[in-house]
């Protein structure tokens, strides 16, 4: 089965096909980093990682881009979102820049999202931002008002085709703006003056300024994947202004060469079917989050719904979703376990293998179907009853059959959805807790096995003490620590 996708340009499913053979060129938009990230970010960044990490299984080159905001983002009242967090903090803007740059990379981190090839930021690029606006502006495309810099929508005749806006609809909609100098009200900033107040500013032909939003993303994403690229991803909140704003610019610029061939947006992470953001007060850090749940667990979470839709959050979906990820992790658990008392010789048995190929095919048929990753965690999970069926009917698996089943998991639930750790692939060499744990947990079976129900009870008090808790299931007893 081919990979195929939702095309948000298009609205339809189509089947993939890269610029290059071979290569993949991917830009998603990334955060403005004005605080810290929160599980909203979360629900945008971890598909996207999925995605990437499928197209390099499948054995694509991939150039993943994912900018960084650090200057430009405009809240609703004209301000700038990194000069406001300067002046709430008391610290100079790239003070701020700083810091939370580094938080939004150590919750990536933390939460198993590869990092891009190229994390550019806006403030680097700024040259090229005034060299293309300037183009624009020759081009007939761009107006100067009094040192600001206005993207005439009416002179692109395609404006609105990604969000499915229409200009006479834009104008008699629009909300009333503090300034009353464009000559269409849905005209965006390409370059806006910077008031005296204002911490960043560049020298410009247009006098000092500042950069829009829109037009970073155009200039970063081409300058690094060149035009078309394949992929630009993000979050679907984002398809206006920002993202039609960033083809009309860019598209315009080359003359009606297409910015990029395929749209792949992300719903929202929802409260009680509220999106959840900062300005809302119904957010939680990606640090917060951590303190209570495992990355695996939140990954797992997010990848149980389908990208394109948004999810939403509550403790029992993440609780749910801590077990589930307790079930995979202690089956390759017991797996490593016998493969540590499996005779070292010995190729893979095909009675016992025949089958497991085609888990990893229906794997790949439901990731080709627009990285239906819901349907992905069932086979994974189908896969799970499968090895734990093979282990607890049978004494004299072969080395082979376990390296072709531990293999499957780093492959799937490793390698592409990433809720299986590296620790895991350690875990074969010896790891202590788990060796202790399942230790602990034979003793209670043997302790019910002759009806010593004190001493079973015993083993499973004297763990909840120390926060472990057992839960005894279908597919055997499971254990984690105390949410």
């Amino acid at each position: 089965m081919a990979l195929k996708i939702y095309n948000y340009l298009t609205r339809e499913i189509e089947r993939f096909k890269p610029v290059e053979p071979n290569r993949v060129t991917m830009y998603v938009c990334g955060p403005t980093v004005y605080d810290h990230s929160h599980l909203g970010h979360a629900k945008t960044y971890i598909p996207m990682d999925v995605i990437v990490r499928y197209f390099k299984y499948l054995g694509y080159e991939v150039r993943h881009v994912r900018n960084i905001t650090d200057v430009g983002h405009l809240l609703d009242s004209g301000e700038d979102r990194i000069s406001r967090g300067a002046r709430r903090a008391r610290l100079e803007p790239m003070e701020v820049v700083e810091t939370y740059m580094g938080s939004f990379f150590a919750d990536m981190d933390a939460l198993g999202v590869q990092r891009p090839n190229i994390s550019p930021r806006a403030t680097c690029h700024v040259p090229e931002i005034i060299t293309w606006v300037q183009d624009l502006q020759d081009q007939g495309y761009a107006y100067e008002v009094e040192g600001n810099v206005y993207f005439a929508i009416e002179k692109f005749a395609d404006y609105g085709k990604l969000s499915r806006r229409v200009v006479e609809e834009l104008e008699a909609g629009a909300r009333v703006d503090i300034r009353d100098e464009k000559r269409h009200p849905a005209d965006f900033a390409l370059w806006k003056r910077a008031d005296p107040e204002h911490l960043m500013r560049w020298p410009s032909p247009w006098g000092e300024g500042y950069p829009g939003w829109h037009i970073e993303c155009s200039v970063m994403a081409t300058k690094y994947l060149g035009q078309p690229f394949d992929i630009h991803g993000g979050g679907l909140e984002n398809i206006f202004p920002h993202n039609e704003c960033e083809i009309a610019q860019a598209e315009a610029h080359s003359n009606g060469v297409p910015f990029a061939n395929y749209w792949v947006l992300v719903g929202s992470l929802t409260v009680n079917n509220t999106k959840m953001s900062k300005s809302l007060g119904n957010s939680l850090t990606i640090n917060e989050a951590l303190q209570l749940y495992t990355p695996e667990a939140i990954r797992y979470f997010i990848l149980s719904g389908h990208y394109r839709r948004p999810v939403d959050f509550s403790r029992d979906a993440l609780l749910a979703a801590q077990q589930g990820i307790s079930r995979l992790h202690n089956t390759v658990r017991k797996l490593h376990m016998r493969m540590k008392t499996a005779p070292p010789a010995g190729t893979a048995v095909l009675a016992q293998v025949a089958g497991l190929e085609d888990y990893r095919d229906a794997f790949q048929d439901a990731m080709d179907d627009d990285f239906n990753t819901p349907q992905a965690l069932a086979t994974l999970f189908e896969l799970v009853k499968e090895v734990n069926r093979h282990l607890d009917q049978q004494d004299d698996i072969s080395m082979g059959t376990l390296a072709t089943m531990e293999k499957l998991f780093r492959d799937l639930g490793g390698s592409v959805l990433g809720i299986l750790p590296d620790k895991f692939t350690e875990a074969a060499s010896g790891d202590l807790l788990d060796d202790l744990m399942q230790i602990l947990i034979d003793m209670r079976h043997e302790a019910r096995a002759a009806k010593e129900w004190s001493r079973s009870d015993a083993i499973r008090s004297r763990l909840a003490e120390l926060g472990v808790i057992l839960e005894d299931g279908p597919e055997g007893t499971t254990w984690r620590l105390e949410l």
